[in-house]
């Protein structure tokens, strides 16, 4: 089955519209959310809600979510319950996002993030298949953390 991955960004940035294209490339069936789907410039908060929603719903897979610098997205995301935003700026960052905190939201700069760059940390990002077993129980205690929220 096709993994669904929700792309969202406040603005149309050339990082989001590649990460919606490359993923879309990729085999992955991608959602488009905020500026993306409107084609307008929509509230970071609003995008970031959005995409966390999805991902903690279960309606995709994990999401990327992309504002001016990445860290209003990350911020919005993260109030999400169950959801792990990480934001990223280099491919090695987005592997250790996965790999040891499990991450299910991506977030990038769309002032920093060329479209070669947010390439590079979508395919270290889905390098990782499985979380770093020696993690497992600091995830899981996040998740613990979660559920008393």
């Amino acid at each position: 089955m096709k993994k669904r991955i929700a792309v969202g960004s406040d603005d149309r940035y050339a990082a989001a519209l590649e990460a919606a294209r490359y993923l879309a490339e990729k085999g992955f069936e991608v959602v488009e959310v905020g500026s993306l789907k409107s084609g307008k410039p929509e509230p970071w908060p609003e995008v970031g809600f959005e995409v966390g929603r999805m991902v903690a719903e279960g309606r995709v897979d994990w999401g990327v979510a992309v504002c001016y610098t990445g860290t209003g997205v990350s911020i919005a995301a993260n109030k999400v319950r169950g959801v792990r935003a990480a934001l990223c700026f280099d491919a090695q960052t987005a592997r250790g996002a996965r790999l040891w905190n499990d991450a299910n939201v991506l977030a990038m700069s769309g002032r920093l993030a060329t479209p070669e760059v947010a390439r590079e940390i979508i395919d270290a990002w889905l390098s990782v298949e499985s979380i770093d077993e020696s993690e497992r129980l600091n995830i899981e205690r996040l998740k613990k953390a979660d559920a008393s929220i």
